[in-house]
């Protein structure tokens, strides 16, 4: 079995759970940039901006580098295969309990046209 790192895990999932953060992202898979970009992307001051980049870089989904003034943001070395594993294994869970209650669903609808059958004659 797999073994996590629950530590690994809450910063990433806490990193993803704001929508900024997501937006950063989703903005740095386009091509780098520096925060002061991201900032008036994203319509937020530096320090805001700062704070949200050093969640990122936290959890591993960003990097940053200074060159004279300008901190530029790239997309970092986390993959999040780990968090990806431990999401498909979840899904195939409420897969199967959706099977399931399709499954009974079908049998009722059945049930309740048969009856529907019954009562017309």
């Amino acid at each position: 079995m797999v073994q996590y790192s629950p530590s690994r895990f809450s910063a990433s999932f806490a990193a993803l759970a704001d929508a900024t953060r997501r937006g950063v992202l989703a903005q740095l898979a386009n091509g780098d940039a520096s925060i002061s970009d991201l900032a008036d992307r994203f319509d937020m001051t530096l320090t805001g901006m700062k704070k949200h980049v050093g969640v990122l870089e936290l959890a591993g989904l960003v990097s940053t580098e200074k060159v004279g003034r300008v901190r530029t943001c790239r997309l970092g070395p986390c993959r999040l295969d780990e968090e990806l594993a431990w999401l498909a294994r979840y899904r195939r869970m409420w897969d199967a309990r959706f099977e399931a209650l399709d499954g009974v669903i079908d049998v009722l609808q059945r049930k309740e046209k048969a009856r529907g059958r019954q009562k017309r004659r």
